[in-house]
């Protein structure tokens, strides 16, 4: 019985018109670990897959050839070889003549997961990948899936490859953690019957990741879910932060420094304080790590409004990673703690904001459909200002640029009921606008956007400054 697909439409529908076109294909499906590439393929492709290879993580090329074999055997148990492969161009060459010993005339279909792990340096994999596509599958009425967690690596290698892979690629699609929508459809498919706010609180720790999401269980609340997810002995996301880098970069440590870096700045970080904070070197190697992390989605990039390239800003924006730095890893390895309890530390108002900040970040396309603006051209930028001209500095998380000639300056509140706009917070809004104003020289209109969980009070200071108030339920559209 297959179990239920979750979102995924675009992806579910290239993949399907793949099976049924009259031409080879190559989809090369990219996302990161724990986001569902292998149980994607295998829901839609499960019984039409003629041969699957899974690579080895750390495996060399003698064991990943062996993998081949026995991957081989499995899949064509009475094909008679004529000798064992020694290197991936025979491998291929022998994959070729075993598939053509197959009596089906519909499509086959051949299955390559974590292609990064067997395509490490000289050996040789590419080449035979390109060898195989090339002479014999692009020959055939064949669908070859590869399918990658490490994002940067498959465009590099694949994607972009010069040799025998060079626009071979038929249809590229990514796999994005789940929205909030989507994690609601997936915890009501489990059974999982919480309200938005607790699904919220989930969401803020573990993402829209499935396999985390997977960890949850019907008839408890969201505190005792993270309870037994994050803090329990022997819990599964306790110990994920070294597995889940580990098996994604060669030099991981490096990858690590840079996540830790912005996790200690939630403003984010420009470049070369990137370099400065993590003590990198800024050069072309720091480029490839921002690169590596921001196609894998650990990492995001906003551009400064009116800014160079160069001031762009970094945010961490995994969420696990956010949570794992900040709660998990101080308690150390043996230390227990009731996540309740997590409230009453100092941090927990910083994580939570920014957390919450982050969810929102996640989902502008919900909020631009809730400003009424989807429809409309806009782009999304952020905006830092120093203190200058007599003027203090000044940030802004969110910013919406419209083809309306107007800007939504968007504050971001995670409150765990309705929020109370002060007066304080008013000043705040009207500092911001005029900060914002003296250094862009805008002549647009300013919108100034509240985004809480469960809306804001109708007080004066909140009808006197605040122009669209978004709640938690305008971030659960689909």
């Amino acid at each position: 019985m297959r179990a239920t697909i979750i979102g995924r439409e675009r992806q579910i529908k290239e993949m399907k018109a793949a099976l049924q076109s009259d031409r080879p294909e190559m989809v090369a499906l990219i996302g990161r670990r724990r986001i569902g590439k292998t149980f994607l393929v295998s829901q839609l492709y499960g019984e039409y897959i003629d041969f699957e290879l899974i690579g080895l993580q750390h495996g060399n090329q003698a064991a990943q050839l062996q993998n081949f074999t026995l991957s081989l055997g499995k899949y064509f148990p009475d094909f008679a070889f004529k000798k064992m492969p020694t290197n991936w161009l025979e491998a291929f060459f022998i994959l070729g003549e075993a598939l053509e010993s197959l009596p089906k005339t519909e499509k086959k279909v051949i299955f390559l997961d974590e292609v990064p792990w067997m395509g490490t340096k000289r050996s040789g994999f590419i080449t035979g990948l390109g060898y195989f596509w090339n002479a014999w599958a692009s020959k055939h009425n064949v669908v070859v899936v590869i399918c990658g967690s490490a994002a940067s690596w498959m465009i590099k290698k694949v994607i972009n490859d010069k040799g025998g892979l060079h626009n071979r690629v038929t249809r590229l699609l990514y796999l994005y953690p789940f929205t909030l929508a989507e994690t609601e459809a997936y915890c009501q498919a489990k059974n999982i019957k919480l309200n938005r706010y607790q699904l919220l609180q989930i969401y803020m720790v573990m993402g829209g990741v499935p396999m985390y999401l997977d960890l949850l269980k019907p008839g408890l609340s969201a505190v005792q879910n993270i309870q037994q997810a994050c803090f329990e002995d022997g819990a599964y996301l306790r110990n994920e932060f070294d597995r889940l880098y580990q098996s994604l970069f060669d030099n991981h440590d490096n990858h690590v420094k840079i996540i830790r870096a912005l996790a200690e700045r939630q403003q984010g970080l420009n470049r070369d304080q990137i370099a400065q904070v993590a003590k990198m070197h800024n050069g072309g190697v720091l480029t490839e790590y921002l690169d590596e992390l921001e196609k894998s989605g650990f990492i995001t990039v906003y551009g400064g409004y009116g800014k160079k390239v160069k001031d762009n800003l970094y945010r961490l924006s995994d969420l696990y990673s956010y949570f794992y730095l900040t709660f998990l890893e101080p308690l150390g390895k043996s230390s227990k703690i009731d996540f309740t309890k997590l409230s009453d530390l100092p941090k927990w108002k910083t994580w939570s904001g920014y957390a919450y900040e982050n969810v929102c970040l996640a989902h502008v396309d919900q909020i631009r459909k809730a400003l009424g603006i989807s429809g409309m051209a806009s782009s999304v930028a952020s905006f830092l200002a120093k203190p200058k001209d007599g003027l203090p500095g000044t940030q802004i998380d969110l910013l919406i640029d419209r083809s309306d000639q107007s800007i939504n300056l968007c504050e971001i509140k995670f409150n765990a009921e309705k929020y109370v706009v002060s007066k304080a917070d008013v000043e705040n809004f009207q500092h911001k606008k005029m900060v914002f104003r003296h250094h862009t020289k805008t002549q647009k209109h300013l919108f100034i956007t509240l985004i809480t969980t469960f809306g804001a009070a109708d007080n004066e200071h909140r009808l006197g400054e605040v122009d669209q108030v978004l709640e938690l339920g305008d971030l659960f559209q689909p």
